[in-house]
């Protein structure tokens, strides 16, 4: 059983004040400080803006874009704008977060209007973790929390904050979540709590540090029946298994610091040799040409960019009879087409697949929409953080907050 929070078509927002945490935090050119990409803001807002306006509530906008001190930290004002543009419609924008030209503007908005306010992470004290009922105790929602009904939060991609704006409200305000967390959190739940079997996940990317901790969760609490390696990830789990990549790989996995997670890769695979797959060939970029190589004739003095044949068509066997999968990095250097087989053919076999997939992270997203197959899987996630801590296991703080919330009635 999902655990219980409430949802926007539990609340009777017309006429009554909501604030919503976004999660607009979106790709900035550092040279001309534009907004470069609209996916979050397309997102919330022809979604859970869109609703909760059309439903006639006064819709206040609480987001962050960057962090104070770093380039990408921008007004809102942009953010705004765009966001008027997708829903054809006008947007309101105040240059404060909680002073006087807040609330006057809050107090100010009729029925069904949307104002955005300024960068909450303007305010120092935003970035400050804490439970809901120690924020609750901030500037923050000590000035905006008085001038609102309900608080509704759809920033699943950072749930794993326990942020003020993320957290702080939910002690003191009738709390729900947005559009885009429930459906986060709906199609997690049907790829965790109960998946249907045979269940796969997939696992490659650059970032292997999370993958011992993933691989034992899911292994360990039998969500998962197999746990298919590519990326840096199969270098680490090949490792692990005694084979010598070579001086130039080793290298590279001790510069993406992931060899100290050897020795526990080795106890999982003792513990589940039937639940782990591993690559049995590998690519090789010789000099930027693919020549491919059994991982029984390693080491070799190239850098492994790829999964090799033999592996494609032993994973894809498997997918075939899979009826749940997670899909969580690419096999390989995608965007050179000499290394790009991996990853295009294992991402089309899930694409094509009749199973329920879930797919998350920058990279995937970024590959499947590269070979056009992004409609073909069940659910994209659009999370990074909160996705790997909720696949670790991890209670994410906001989603408890809402829990909490709805407890208290």
């Amino acid at each position: 059983m999902m655990p219980k929070y409430l949802t926007i078509d539990d609340l009777d927002v017309k006429d009554k004040v909501v604030l919503v945490r976004v999660d607009f935090n979106s790709e900035i050119d550092l040279k001309t400080k534009k907004v470069t990409s609209d996916v979050r803001i397309r997102a919330h807002g022809e979604s859970t803006i869109k609703d909760l306006s059309e439903r006639g509530a006064k819709v206040v906008i609480l987001a962050h874009q960057g962090r104070k001190g770093e380039p990408d930290f921008i007004s809102l004002e942009q953010h705004s704008r765009i966001l008027g543009s997708i829903l054809n419609r006008s947007v309101n924008f105040v240059d404060d977060i909680f002073g006087e030209k807040a609330q006057s503007a809050i107090k100010n908005l009729k029925s069904g209007e949307i104002l955005v306010l300024e960068n909450v992470r303007g305010f120092d004290g935003e970035t400050k973790k804490g439970s809901p009922e120690e924020q609750a105790k901030t500037d923050l929602v000590k000035n905006l929390a008085p001038l609102a009904d309900y608080f509704i939060n759809d920033a699943f991609a950072a749930a794993h904050r326990g942020h003020v704006s993320l957290v702080g409200f939910t002690a003191v305000l009738p709390s729900a979540a947005g559009r885009i967390m429930e459906k986060e959190l709906k199609s997690l739940s049907k790829a965790f709590e109960n998946p249907e079997k045979p269940c796969l996940f997939v696992m490659g990317g650059a970032k292997a540090d999370d993958s011992l901790e993933i691989s034992r969760y899911v292994l360990n609490n039998k969500i998962a029946d197999a746990v298919l390696t590519g990326g840096v990830t199969s270098q680490v789990f090949l490792a692990a298994e005694g084979f010598d990549l070579g001086e130039n790989n080793i290298d590279f996995l001790a510069k993406k610091k992931v060899l100290d997670l050897i020795p526990g890769i080795k106890e999982l695979i003792q513990k589940y040799p039937k639940g782990i797959a591993i690559p049995e060939d590998l690519a090789l970029n010789i000099n930027g040409k693919r020549e491919e190589i059994a991982v029984n004739k390693l080491p070799t003095e190239y850098s492994i960019f790829d999964i090799g044949e033999k592996t494609i068509e032993n994973y894809a066997k498997l997918i075939k009879k899979a009826k749940s999968i997670v899909l969580s990095g690419p096999m390989g250097v995608y965007e050179k087409p000499e290394f790009s087989t991996g990853t295009k053919r294992i991402f089309k076999e899930i694409a094509n697949s009749k199973a329920f997939s879930l797919a998350g992270g920058g990279h995937t997203i970024s590959a499947l929409n590269q070979f056009g197959i992004s409609d073909k899987i069940s659910y994209i996630s659009t999370a990074g953080g909160a996705l790997i801590e909720f696949l670790m296991g991890k209670k994410l703080p906001c989603v408890v907050a809402l829990e909490e919330a709805a407890k208290r009635g």
